[in-house]
């Protein structure tokens, strides 16, 4: 019988670069592996994805990627066990939310299959670019972009669907202190907030620049038309803990849908952490700083999990955190990496094995 798999064409590349990469040090998303995979839309139509070797993309100066726009992308993992078996958490999740982002951005849907036989084919061939060092795995990077050309504005005729994969190390840069942003917006009602546009990210570099001029690492964004409210923890969701209980922004049009923050609400509730999704002001966040029952603030997101934030500034003053020894985010990124590397029970269904 004739799948989709079947017809996954693989061209392995004639040499591997995978000797020359020391993987006891691997920064984040900065090494590539050997392969990628490509799928191309043309007359309507995705034509069937192919695995080839990671080689640069040749573009017309006039692709309307370069000037309107039109690019989206997500980020996922490949763990490898301690039994050699490669896992994927909750893929279909991340094709899901491609597929928004490409509805909102007027770029033609991938279908599930190509996506996650495309993800199979390529991840089987590339399962040696899976470190098994602690805290490691293969960065995964599926995006969309117009490759079709015009001047005129409009969305392109073709596109091109890319995976290509990164080893990456354990992902950790410390605790973060962050500045509580009061002018500029990361989204608006109505924009593109929610999908993974890359104009969303590159909208968010400057800003970020002006915090860290002043010694912050990172930003707190806040909505876009009182600045009262926190919404993201700079390209990650955020996370408040006040006395017990742990919050988090709803999802709207300028709230991405955290594959880990849903994840994360999920693993606390069956922790027996009362958990609340409400709008979090500033005025609280502060009030609760000052009279010490703000606990834990975190970033959520892929590549780190959990990213620990140890203060914030506001209004010219700064605010401290406390140091916990039982912090809800070791707690919570413990559980769920224990699930992604298959280290614990997966009540959740999330694990996905890469056959």
């Amino acid at each position: 019988m004739e799948t989709l798999a079947n017809k996954i064409a693989i061209e392995r590349a004639k040499s591997s670069k995978i000797h020359d990469v020391d993987f006891d040090n691997l920064s984040f998303g900065s090494v590539y592996s050997d392969h990628m995979l490509v799928c191309d839309y043309k007359d309507g139509e995705w034509s069937a994805p192919k695995v080839v070797p990671y080689q640069p993309i040749t573009l017309d100066p006039s692709a309307k990627i370069f000037h309107y726009g039109q690019s989206i992308f997500e980020g996922m993992k490949a763990y490898k066990d301690e039994n050699g078996k490669v896992w994927l958490f909750r893929p279909e999740e991340n094709c899901k939310r491609l597929n928004k982002s490409a509805e909102r951005l007027a770029i033609p849907q991938i279908p599930e299959a190509y996506f996650m036989e495309g993800l199979n084919a390529l991840i089987q061939v590339e399962s040696d670019w899976i470190p098994q060092n602690p805290g490691s795995s293969l960065y995964i990077r599926p995006f969309i972009f117009a490759s079709g050309n015009g001047f005129h504005a409009s969305p392109a005729n073709e596109y091109k669907f890319i995976i290509a994969c990164a080893p990456s190390g354990s992902y950790f840069s410390g605790k973060v202190k962050v500045l509580i942003e009061e002018t500029y917006s990361r989204a608006a009602n109505g924009g593109v907030g929610y999908a993974k546009a890359g104009g969303n990210y590159a909208g968010q570099f400057y800003p970020t620049k002006l915090a860290a001029d002043k010694g912050y690492q990172q930003v707190i964004w806040t909505d876009d038309n009182t600045h009262e409210f926190i919404e993201e923890a700079g390209a990650m969701n955020v996370f408040v803990r006040i006395n017990d209980t742990l919050m988090t922004a709803p999802t709207s049009d300028r709230i991405l849908d955290g594959i880990t923050r849903k994840s994360i609400l999920d693993i606390a509730k069956d922790e027996g952490i009362k958990t609340e999704v409400r709008k979090i002001s500033v005025h609280e966040l502060v009030k609760a700083a000052e009279n010490g029952s703000l606990k834990e603030m975190f970033g959520a997101g892929t590549a780190a999990v959990v990213s620990p934030i140890s203060g914030f500034g506001y209004h010219g003053k700064d605010y401290d955190l406390p140091e916990l020894e039982e912090s809800y985010a070791s707690l919570l990124k413990q559980r769920m990496t224990d699930i992604q590397y298959n280290r614990a029970e997966d009540k959740f269904g999330w694990r996905h094995e890469v056959i």
